[in-house]
Order: C-alpha cells, then structure tokens, then sequence
C-alpha cells in the first residue's frame, strides 16, 4: 500500500540523533552513526522527527510502505514509561489520528497502564460518520425499557450499558459500539426503573454475557446507572465484572474503573 513514510538523506545526516527522542514511536534509531528507520510498522508518517533535524535529512514522501499498526506500536512504546506514552497519544491527536487514539487507549486501559487524556480535534458530523461507518448498530430497539431481555441476542454478548447524554458528549461514541450490543437509559429521568432491574438481572441470569460495559457521564445524576446494573448482577448470582467508562461534561473519557 502507498501510505506517507520518513525519509532519511544518508548524506546529510550528521549522527546527532535529536530525531529519536521526536519519534516515540520508536521507528528511528542511530545504526553506524546515521539516524536509520528501522520499522515501517512503526512509522506513522506524520513527520514529528522533521523539524527537529538541523541538516534538514529528513522529510517525508508517498511510497509503497507496510501499513503502519498502532497495536505494535503501543506495545512498543509501553516500556517506555509514562512520560513517553503521553508524548505518543498527543501526537496522534494532534495529527488527528484518533483512530489509531482510540486503539492506543484501548489496550493502555486494558493492561491498566496509566496515560494523559488528549482533546479530540473537532470534527464535522460528516467526517465523524466516515470515521465510524463501519461500526453500526447491531440489535434494535436499544432503549432498555423496549428491550426484549429473554431474546437470544444477549447470549454471550459483549453488552455496552449507556446513559443517553453520552453519545451526544464523546467524539468517537460508536467506536465503544465494535463487537457490542447498545442499551442505553437514563438513570435520572426514566420512571418505573423497578423494569430496568428486572431486564438486566434476567439478561444476566439467562444470557450470560461476555463483557457488561456501562457508559456513564461524569455528572451525580448518572451514577445510578452503574448502580442499577452493579443490583442486577447481585439479583441474578452472577458475579461477571462490570466495566464503567466515564464521560467529562467535556466529551472525554476521564476514567475508567471495574467493579
């Protein structure tokens, strides 16, 4: 594939090596005194390393390359420590790379290594649509009141719990939605809510999901969304962790727990 790649001029460069420390990605590395790259993998293109070279040796062009994964390069970057992770996520959204942002915050939060929150850049609708047109719903009707809790679909599924502000708050939302079916409800506004623990305690009993994730905002009001599924779980015996992502008033992620 033809994708954006570093490219180094043997001839001018010196050796100095302030291009590494700019590449956290770890695509660069001083070999016999030249700065080299070393892994295509790990090249996102963006050219973070151009600036910093005083022989002007680096720039970057459009050539046949291996297809840059994000998945490699956050393991790569991870011994790295903290400071070099931080660099790293605010590099990709800084070159709106929010894709690969997510991918990178996905597995940071999965190994419970800690990370800095970045901004995303805005973005129009019709970009955020392109973005995300091939994470799509899956099941119907979605709100957790209409829901038929005892139908198969449930079955072993990987389940995502949301408060209805937050797909209007987080950039990215349908991104949570890969692989999961969406219920979502509001802990505050919504009566008869006595039918919310009976739904979700039958789909714990009866379904036996994979993963129970729920998706809450940062505000007192939502806090009981967790706790009616945190209910459920303890109605029906089962004991599967429950994951609660939570959305600042500001559209991003500022935690995540397990409980």
């Amino acid at each position: 594939m033809k994708r954006q790649m570093i490219v180094i001029d043997q001839e001018k460069c010196n050796g100095c090596g302030l291009c590494i420390p700019n590449c956290p990605e770890g695509a660069l590395q001083l070999i016999d005194g030249k700065a080299r790259l070393v892994s295509e993998f790990y090249c996102d293109g963006l050219g973070a390393c151009v600036g910093v070279c005083p022989e002007n040796a680096l720039h970057v062009e459009e050539r046949e390359a291996l297809p840059y994964d994000e998945t490699r390069v956050i393991e790569n970057i991870i011994p790295q420590g903290r400071n070099v992770i931080d660099a790293h996520l605010k590099h990709l959204v800084s070159h709106n790379q929010w894709k690969d942002y997510e991918i990178a915050l996905r597995i940071l939060s999965e190994k419970k290594i800690p990370f800095t929150h970045f901004d995303f850049p805005p973005k129009t609708s019709l970009s955020l649509s392109k973005e995300y047109e091939a994470y799509t719903l899956t099941n119907w009707p979605i709100q957790l009141h209409l829901v038929n809790s005892s139908n198969e679909l449930w079955n072993n599924a990987h389940i995502l719990l949301a408060s209805d502000c937050t797909a209007f708050s987080l950039p990215g939302f349908h991104s949570h939605l890969k692989n999961k079916k969406l219920l979502i409800a509001c802990p505050k506004l919504d009566s008869h809510q006595e039918i919310y623990l009976e739904k979700l305690s039958t789909i714990f009993e009866k379904s036996a999901p994979a993963s129970f994730t729920i998706m809450v905002m940062e505000v007192p009001c939502c806090r009981g969304l967790a706790f009616l599924a945190k209910k459920a779980r303890e109605m029906s015996g089962n004991n599967l962790p429950l994951k609660v992502i939570t959305v600042g008033i500001e559209g991003t992620i500022v935690g995540e727990t397990e409980i």
